[in-house]
């Protein structure tokens, strides 16, 4: 299981290639929450999605790196429609 235990609220999303994917909300179990202001397109924009915790590669500074190319980790992203 992927350690989140370094993964803070608003921590930048970054894929492998550096392309930023979202800012952290906060961990739900094992996956990590996008902010809603920042987080899908069209849309998709303004609803939670949310990145499997297994996709993280490492946790450096304020930003959360994961294993995935950023076209790749989004398409993991599981999208959730909530008034909060």
């Amino acid at each position: 299981m992927t350690d989140t235990s370094n993964v803070r609220e608003h921590m930048e999303v970054i894929g492998a290639d550096g392309v930023h994917i979202g800012t952290v909300d906060r961990i739900e179990g094992n996956r990590i929450k996008l902010t809603r202001k920042d987080s899908g397109e069209g849309s998709h924009r303004g609803h939670h999605h949310y990145i499997p915790a297994s996709l993280i590669a490492e946790v450096e500074g304020d930003r959360v790196r994961l294993s995935a190319n950023s076209d790749v980790a989004v398409s993991f992203e599981e999208e959730q429609s909530d008034p909060t």
